[in-house]
């Protein structure tokens, strides 16, 4: 776990407001982490449920998280670098 003086500090009404982002670039989440609940999440940072699900929305749509319904909120598999991906065969 990574030194928590190195993560920015939440700030609801900021730009931080997908603060788990942080957190996973930091090191601190890992691919394949599960997420506490949502509303573990709003206790845990002082926030409201909603605004806890907004930002969950936005990193879906990043693609930082992904959520399986019945089992719970994961961080993604970043996607594989294209540079050093083999050419398709064909060409």
């Amino acid at each position: 776990m990574t030194d928590r003086s190195q993560i920015p500090e939440f700030d609801p009404q900021g730009p931080q407001l997908v603060y788990v982002a942080a957190r996973i670039a930091a090191g601190e989440l890992t691919p394949g982490a599960r997420l506490p609940a949502e509303r573990d999440l709003a206790e845990e940072y002082g926030v409201a449920y909603l605004t806890v699900r907004r930002a969950a929305r936005v990193l879906r749509e990043r693609g930082l998280i992904l959520t399986v319904h019945g089992k719970g909120t994961f961080v993604a598999d970043p996607l594989p670098d294209d540079r050093g991906a083999e050419p398709p065969s064909g060409a």
